[in-house]
């Protein structure tokens, strides 16, 4: 995917990203940040925008 955001362990660090299909991404950090550089893994879900929008209106109600 070749994003790069900077963020620190035990701490949730949102952030937005346009993908032009849908799936499962994995990934993994990409420096040497500390002890548990190596148990830092990264998961993007990418859905359809339509099913976003369902989610969001059905979150909100």
């Amino acid at each position: 995917l070749g994003v790069k955001v900077d963020g620190t362990p035990g701490r949730l660090n949102p952030f937005n990203f346009l993908m032009n299909r849908p799936g499962l991404f994995y990934g993994q950090c990409s420096e040497i940040c500390g002890a548990n550089h190596s148990f830092m893994p990264i998961v993007i879900e990418s859905i359809p925008v339509n099913y976003f929008i369902k989610w969001i209106s059905n979150s909100v109600n």
